[in-house]
């Protein structure tokens, strides 16, 4: 599957991967940040923003859909940076062609399967906007805190909205609904990465738990990690500079 993606800067290539419900902009800062040194390709995955939509959202589809562009833009082994889910797709990526990813970042997410359903809210305030034909933001907004108490979070998710249109949302709901356990699942990595590998975690999150570690170890055996503190999962935007600053000087000092 072909998707849509932004490329901006020159140098090695660095592609940049969105978590659920986002799109190519959420990694905008950090994209100004790496654009001077590198040649950064931010994507939108699909069944978000303007890629194409499926019934699959495995990981190992998505991940195929990453080595897919890596191949139209002819890169040469770039590094991938992802976030949440976008971090899955990233490891998936280099677990299942590892020769081809120079490195890998990976923010406050683990190769684990989460057993835990964190989003039955948002997808009913989702829903609700879909379901009202809302047509003007304040009133998506009205009908997502109906379900959604946290501020920052419908803001996120407003960013995706789309008035007057068929569809009110810039992501395919249903198929991210019906997907949901195989999206916060994991299946492992076909083989250990043994690349230069970043774990970024917020302080305040439990995504990326002590607990994980051995996990972490098992498929990414030169992983380091660093933890931002006074950050939840929200890492890249609550902590800009800080985060930014950690892929920045990874990245350089891998090459």
């Amino acid at each position: 599957m072909q998707l849509n993606f932004r490329r901006q800067g020159q140098g090695r290539a660095v592609i940049l991967i969105h978590g659920l419900f986002g799109s190519l902009d959420n990694l905008n800062g950090l994209n100004r940040a790496l654009t001077e040194q590198f040649d950064v390709i931010a994507v939108d995955v699909r069944n978000h923003g303007l890629s194409a939509r499926s019934e699959r959202m495995d990981y190992a589809a998505m991940a195929a859909d990453i080595l897919e562009l890596a191949d139209r833009l002819e890169l040469e082994r770039p590094a991938l940076v992802g976030h949440s889910m976008g971090g899955k797709i990233a490891m998936m990526t280099a677990g299942l062609a590892p020769e081809r990813i120079r490195a890998l970042v990976v923010a406050d997410i683990a190769p684990v399967a989460y057993t835990q359903a964190r989003h039955e809210q948002v997808f009913q305030g989702l829903q609700a906007v879909i379901d009202a034909g809302s047509q003007s933001r304040k009133e998506a907004d009205e009908l997502l805190g109906r379900h959604v108490d946290t501020a920052g979070v419908r803001q996120f998710l407003l960013k995706s909205f789309v008035p007057n249109s068929d569809s009110p949302w810039r992501f395919n709901v249903a198929a991210l609904a019906a997907n949901y356990r195989t999206i916060m699942g994991w299946p492992g990595v076909v083989q250990p990465y043994a690349g230069a590998t970043l774990f970024l975690k917020g302080s305040e999150s439990d995504y990326l738990l002590p607990e994980y570690q051995a996990r972490v170890r098992q498929q990414f055996p030169a992983a380091g990690a660093k933890v931002i503190q006074g950050a939840g999962h929200w890492l890249h935007a609550e902590k800009p500079q800080i985060f930014n600053r950690l892929v920045l000087d990874f990245l350089t000092e891998v090459g």
